[in-house]
């Protein structure tokens, strides 16, 4: 749920005035920006099968240790520790914590039953959203529209950078995720892997962005 994630961020930035919506996105994406790099050293697997669903070719054989609901809330409290570390009040902590777990639950409605809860043997739950390309367009869009929302009232643009910025960031999101159910497969796990982690040129764009942007009093 790509812009699921995304929309979280934009809006927790309504409750973490002094937080930048890259460090937010941060948070949001924390277990798919840590995918990629156990998948490149051999510790988690994923298949490409077209097929697997409507809305993406991809089969997650195993992925405990960066997508497992109690690694998730480990994943969550070190973030919270480095917020803590930084100066963050307890509150901004446990909300960016709250942001980082958000990635399983709505990875759970998207996905087919694979999303385990810990390490080891474990049940593997999933709702299933993504075998309707329909249903997965309206609910995640409807989500992103309401983050987005969220996120406009509570900032204003302070130059064209804010103000254009932003929106060439969101609809470019909008259309990468769109696009999934027709675009080229990756051609090996591998190449997903380092194609997975332009997700950092994401947060940095949305850094960028934030900066160009105030809170409305």
């Amino acid at each position: 749920m790509f812009v699921g994630h995304t929309a979280v961020a934009l809006a927790a930035k309504s409750k973490a005035k002094d937080v930048s919506l890259g460090w937010l996105l941060a948070a949001a994406l924390l277990l798919d920006l840590l995918w990629p790099n156990f998948l490149l050293l051999g510790i988690e697997r994923v298949s490409i099968k077209p097929g697997a669903t409507a809305f993406t070719a991809l089969v997650f054989d195993s992925y405990p240790w960066s997508h497992s609901l109690l690694m998730a809330c480990v994943w969550g409290l070190g973030a919270a520790g480095i917020a803590r570390w930084r100066g963050r009040s307890a509150g901004i902590a446990f909300l960016i914590a709250a942001v980082v777990v958000s990635h399983w639950v709505l990875d759970f409605a998207s996905h087919a039953p694979d999303m385990p809860l810990w390490p080891g043997d474990s049940p593997k739950l999933g709702l299933g959203l993504w075998n309707s390309i329909s249903a997965t367009l309206i609910v995640e869009g409807l989500i992103y529209l309401v983050g987005i929302a969220i996120y406009v009232r509570c900032t204003r643009a302070i130059d064209r950078i804010g103000s254009t910025g932003l929106w060439a960031f969101l609809i470019v999101s909008a259309l990468m995720w769109a696009s999934g159910p027709w675009s080229a497969l990756p051609p090996s796990p591998r190449a997903l892997a380092w194609f997975a982690q332009g997700s950092w040129l994401l947060i940095l764009w949305a850094w960028w962005v934030d900066r160009h942007r105030a809170m409305r009093t």
